[in-house]
């Protein structure tokens, strides 16, 4: 067992003279199955393929794209786990410091739109060899769809990287399909029937039955357009049900989505992570500090992927879908047993999940036979009345892996889903969680409490939290515990004015907290959310939506959940003035803030709700907050 051939020294020991596919990547290259590139070149590894890897190359010279030669079958083109551009931007589009799947944690080592560089790299050198596109940065980018970065409708990603083919979602099943294909000798171009692919063509002679998009140019020239565009993708994206979806560029210029793959079954989960990986970054790496990335995922373990909840802002409805895929517990119990006994585990499993921790079954039984619903979510308005709530599998997965010998403490750290966790009539589970899987917090994502905002998010209503975290501190009384909760919020959301923004930092008075981090809401491809903040419009209803875009407004909604920090003062007293709130501005115990001194800033010596809970206090002893708001500079 080794890692596979970074350079032509590894595959001549390997004993090859040329490599079926070459595998360019914008992370580093590491060996373990939280990474996107792992799992896909030890799948074809496992399948008869000889897989060769290049790691972040340097794409201004086309010769780093060229050390192994022309593979005998393609090229293989991955941006990275993130996309690149989340991964080099924040979401006030400033250039991030730090790259955690970098050697060093360096900056700069792959380039903005890694994907689309590296396949006109490879084709610059290589005219004819075939480019395979994959991975969230191409998956995310399969038909027409809005930047953020540049702020404008894009082609589809196939058309500006110039790939022959993107495979879509997790790809183990489409991979191998394609893989096979070519080496039948069936050309690149033919390659039109493999579920969860994207191609283009010249014309639609060969299909039978699919839906047309609006076209490309239609959606540059109408907002209502590129909706409902959107809004016919969001629904195609379950494997049973699924249309095949074509758009047109040109005259002769199409791009046609095929329907989703099939979800993995949980045996061929079970032996995609029972592959002979290394488990850690290419020793090469070593003297470069390591990649950063491992630390979080080496002592984690995936129990699922999929996710039935529905988040308006996040993509894993395009790139996962909603079909819970797991994996067996022998498979899970297998691979902690080989970390265990890792000279560096300190006894601790940091993690066992997946996009939602406490999800381990599909949401209801007809999904597998039939798909899940298009119109409807599983828990969002309300909790569907099919859906099965039962915790008692996950539950004694958690139980065999503390059992396990060298294991101390078996975290839950992947998110857990509030509002299905309390709609379970039997408490076994939570009572457990509170009792062995919290390290004395439980992070959980309300994401807001105004009812506007969370209707747009497609979060449940406030009460919902709130019964939950009644329930959660009622058991972790009984037990004796001093555990608290530490909630996810989001600023700046479609819908979100400055009313709701001041509703949720009296909120967060109420509670006597204030989040260390805030997240703005950060539009990225491929989610409802993204195309509310694009268009002003809600694509399921079509109805308007007010869109938060000015930067000053958004630095003002963040401010307001950190209202305590001194540095936000002037831009909380802004907020409340603007929303005509001054009954928040004094010192009275419902303010937030106290009112300008005579310098035009906060008062010096200020005492701010002297018994209120600190934020940074997270076992929850009161304290007093001596001058919190201190002489702000003048804007």
């Amino acid at each position: 067992m080794d890692f596979l051939p970074i350079n032509r020294e590894d595959m001549k020991k390997r004993g090859w003279e040329q490599p079926d596919f070459v595998y360019v990547i914008g992370d580093a290259y590491v060996d373990h199955p939280s990474f996107g590139h792992a799992i896909i070149s030890r799948v074809l590894e496992a399948n008869g393929f000889k897989v060769a890897i290049i790691s972040q190359p340097d794409w201004k010279n086309e010769e780093s794209i060229a050390i192994f030669g022309a593979p005998r079958l393609g090229f293989l083109v991955s941006g990275g786990n993130m996309d690149s551009m989340v991964n080099h931007y924040s979401v006030s589009k400033k250039r991030r410091s730090t790259d955690a799947f970098t050697p060093g944690g360096v900056i700069g080592k792959r380039p903005d739109r890694a994907t689309t560089v590296y396949c006109n790299l490879i084709r610059r050198k290589y005219k004819k060899i075939p480019i395979i596109i994959g991975g969230i940065e191409a998956s995310l980018r399969r038909l027409s769809h809005y930047d953020y970065w540049d702020n404008k409708v894009k082609r589809s990603i196939l058309l500006d990287s110039q790939a022959d083919l993107l495979l879509y979602g997790m790809g183990e099943r489409s991979i191998v399909e394609m893989a096979e294909a070519l080496d039948s000798g069936i050309d690149i171009k033919d390659l039109t029937f493999i579920k969860g692919s994207v191609y283009k063509c010249k014309n639609l002679d060969h299909l039978y039955e699919y839906e047309m998009l609006p076209t490309y140019q239609e959606v540059l020239d109408s907002k209502e357009e590129y909706a409902k565009s959107f809004m016919q993708q969001y629904n195609n994206t379950d494997p049973f049900s699924s249309k095949i979806l074509v758009e047109q560029y040109k005259e002769q210029e199409y791009v046609v989505q095929n329907t989703p793959a099939l979800p993995l079954s949980t045996s061929e989960m079970d032996r995609v992570y029972s592959l002979p990986y290394m488990r850690n970054y290419h020793p090469s790496y070593e003297a470069l500090g390591g990649v950063p990335a491992i630390s979080e995922v080496k002592f984690s373990l995936v129990s699922n992927r999929g996710c039935f909840g529905g988040c308006n802002f996040c993509a894993l409805t395009f790139h996962q879908g909603r079909i819970i895929q797991t994996r067996s517990h022998e498979s899970i119990i297998e691979e902690a047993k080989k970390i265990v006994w890792e000279p560096d585990f300190k006894g601790y499993i940091h993690d066992v999940g997946g996009p939602t921790a406490n999800f381990r079954h599909t949401s209801c039984k007809k999904q597998l036979e039939h798909g899940v619903c298009k119109n409807k979510q599983c828990l969002f308005p309300k909790p569907c009345k099919n859906l099965t709530v039962d915790h008692k599998d996950y539950l004694s997965l958690l139980r065999k892996l503390r059992n396990l010998p060298n294991v101390k403490k078996v975290f839950v750290r992947s998110g857990i889903r509030f509002d299905y966790l309390i709609e379970d009539s039997d408490d076994t589970f939570f009572k457990e969680l509170c009792e062995h899987h919290v390290s004395g917090q439980l992070k959980v994502a309300p994401e807001h409490i105004a009812p506007k905002v969370l209707e747009k998010m497609g979060k449940p209503e406030n009460s919902v939290y709130q019964k939950f975290v009644k329930k959660f501190k009622a058991i972790n009384e009984k037990l004796g515990k001093k555990q608290f909760l530490v909630p996810y919020l989001m600023s700046s959301h479609p819908g979100s004015t400055l009313k709701e923004a001041i509703a949720l930092a009296e909120y967060l008075r109420e509670l006597g907290y204030m989040p260390e981090q805030v997240q703005d809401f950060y539009p990225t491809p491929a989610t409802i959310s993204t195309c509310m903040y694009y268009t002003g419009l809600d694509p399921r209803t079509m109805q308007p939506v007010f869109v938060p875009k000015n930067p000053h407004e958004k630095a003002m909604q963040r401010a307001l959940i950190q209202y305590r920090n001194p540095k936000n003062y002037d831009l909380v007293y802004e907020a409340l003035t603007l929303a005509h709130r001054e009954d928040l501005i004094g010192y009275g115990p419902k303010c937030l803030i106290p009112p300008r001194n005579k310098k035009g800033s906060g008062s010096k010596g200020y005492e701010h709700k002297k018994t209120a809970e600190s934020g940074s206090n997270k076992k929850g002893k009161k304290k007093t907050i001596r001058n919190v708001h201190k002489k702000q500079k003048k804007k």
